[in-house]
C-alpha cells in the first residue's frame, strides 16, 4: 500500500510539473526549449562530469517547472548554493511554492544578468552554469550575451553545462572557453545534443 502511495504521489508531482511545463512552453515557445521535459537519461548525462564535492554555487538557466532542481539538490552540498533564472512568472512562482529548501533560490530575470543575481543572492561566482534555453531561438544579441557573462561569472576550471537540439549553443562558446566536450543522448524526446564548456585555470 506504502509503495502505491508513493508510486501515485510522484506520478501527480509529474504530472503537474508536466502541465506547468507545457503551459510555459505554449505561452512563450522561443524562450522554451523543449514541449516535454528533459528524460532522467539526460540528467543523468548532463550532471555526470560535477564535482559535488566541490561545488559550493550551481546555476540554472531556464529551469521550467524543476526538472533539473530536484536532482541538483539531491546532490548538492549541504552549504551549497542553487540559484535557477527563468524570464517567466508561471516558473519561478511554481518553483518557488514547490520546493522548501534553504540552498535553492528561484529568481524572475534574464540569464544576461546573472553576475548581478549571483550578487544580490551573496555569491561571488559559479562552480557550474547549466542551461536548457534554446539559443537558437532567443532574440538577436541574447546569446552571446549570456554565454558572455556566464563565462565571466564562472570560477576557473568552472562548467557550462548545456543541452539542445542544435550546435547553437556551442559555436556560441567557442569564442570564451578554451575547451568543449560535446555528447548526445538519445532516450530524450527529442534526442538531444550535449555541451560541457570549460573555463580555464
Amino acid at each position: 500500500m506504502g509503495k502505491r502511495l508513493g508510486l501515485r504521489s510522484r506520478w501527480r508531482q509529474y504530472a503537474d510539473q508536466w502541465s506547468v511545463f507545457f503551459r510555459g512552453f505554449i505561452e512563450h515557445p522561443r524562450m522554451v526549449g523543449s514541449i516535454i521535459p528533459s528524460s532522467r537519461f539526460t540528467i543523468r548525462k548532463m550532471l555526470e562530469p560535477v564535482d559535488w564535492g566541490k561545488c559550493e554555487v550551481f546555476v540554472e538557466y531556464g529551469p521550467g517547472a524543476g526538472t533539473f532542481c530536484h536532482p541538483v539538490l539531491e546532490k548538492l552540498r549541504g552549504d551549497g548554493v542553487l540559484i535557477v533564472i527563468d524570464t517567466n512568472p508561471l516558473y519561478i512562482d511554481y518553483l518557488t511554492r514547490t520546493i522548501r529548501d534553504k540552498r535553492f533560490h528561484a529568481v524572475l530575470g534574464s540569464a544576461e544578468d546573472v553576475e548581478q543575481i549571483l550578487s544580490d543572492v551573496g555569491c561571488a561566482q559559479a562552480d557550474y552554469v547549466l542551461s536548457g534555453l534554446p539559443f537558437s531561438t532567443l532574440p538577436t544579441g541574447v546569446a552571446p550575451a549570456i554565454t558572455k557573462a556566464t563565462h565571466s561569472v564562472l570560477k576557473p576550471g568552472g562548467g557550462f553545462l548545456a543541452y539542445q537540439f542544435t550546435s547553437a549553443v556551442r559555436d556560441e562558446s567557442r569564442p570564451f572557453f578554451d575547451r568543449i566536450d560535446e555528447g548526445f543522448e538519445w532516450l530524450n524526446i527529442l534526442p538531444c545534443k550535449l555541451y560541457w564548456a570549460w573555463k580555464a585555470r
